[in-house]
């Protein structure tokens, strides 16, 4: 029998194209990226059965029913704007009704399914504002709540992770106080309430904006990274320092006990 907790990871996948002139001539390519491969590795042998949905296919691949839904312990939304989840091809091309996921996501956490969100370009309110997660059912779930504009908060020169949060608490276990330099987050307000705890910051001098969130919603437990899972805003560095797999472990593990 498999006593591995499931986590269905969505997103973190992209399609770029390009053209390229040599002197008179030019082609054509298109490239398929993902940004996986680090969260993929560090979860190897863990207590954990990762489920990946990249963007192109969580468009229709995102269960569609609470009992769907149920089949896993967490989902960890990753740099994916809220439209793929909203704009299923039946809606999209046929004009046709089909269920919201967002408050299918919702409802599923309430009922103690373990939510998770990390940053990107397409998460929380996301660049010029596109991942539109703001003012969601997925939102209301979440200890936090996104701005209402571009939340992007790049910082080339990179910043080390303070850490507020007791180090007893389990996300924190056997981390230490010392993490590798990020480069970037989503900023984004922390929610009023006595579930909500912030374990990780930026520093002062870079505004002091929440890392590392938890909080609980219903029967069910939430929690954010505001920076990425991966680079660019998380650099190599911080995947190959042995705290990344840590990390990620204690937070899905968090979000899972019941």
């Amino acid at each position: 029998m498999n006593s591995k907790k499931k986590v269905l990871l969505v997103g973190e996948s992209w399609v770029s194209s390009a053209t390229h002139f040599k002197g008179f001539d030019q082609f054509a390519s298109v490239t398929f990226h993902k940004g996986t491969e680090p969260l993929e590795a560090a979860l190897k042998d863990s207590p954990f059965a990762l489920t990946y949905l990249p963007a192109h296919e969580a468009v229709e691949g995102v269960p569609s029913t609470l009992e769907g839904l149920s089949a896993y312990d967490a989902i960890l939304l990753s740099d994916i704007g809220a439209n793929s989840l909203l704009l299923h091809p039946d809606v999209w091309l046929r004009g046709k009704t089909y269920p919201n996921r967002l408050k299918l996501l919702r409802e599923w956490t309430a009922k103690g399914g373990g939510l998770v969100m990390a940053g990107g370009y397409f998460s929380f309110q996301g660049i010029d504002g596109k991942a539109r997660w703001g003012r969601t059912a997925v939102e209301e779930a979440l200890p936090v709540t996104c701005l209402a504009h571009d939340d992007r908060l790049e910082i080339p020169e990179g910043f080390c992770p303070v850490v507020v949060g007791p180090t007893a608490h389990p996300i924190l276990d056997k981390l230490g106080t010392e993490w590798p330099v990020l480069l970037g987050v989503n900023e984004v307000r922390l929610k009023a309430g006595a579930d909500v705890e912030v374990l990780a910051t930026l520093p002062d001098d870079q505004g002091g904006h929440p890392l590392l969130v938890t909080g609980r919603f219903g029967k069910g437990r939430t929690a954010v990274w505001t920076s990425d899972i991966g680079p660019h805003w998380l650099p190599q560095t911080f995947v190959d320092w042995p705290g990344y797999a840590t990390l990620w472990k204690n937070l899905l593990g968090w979000v899972t006990a019941r």
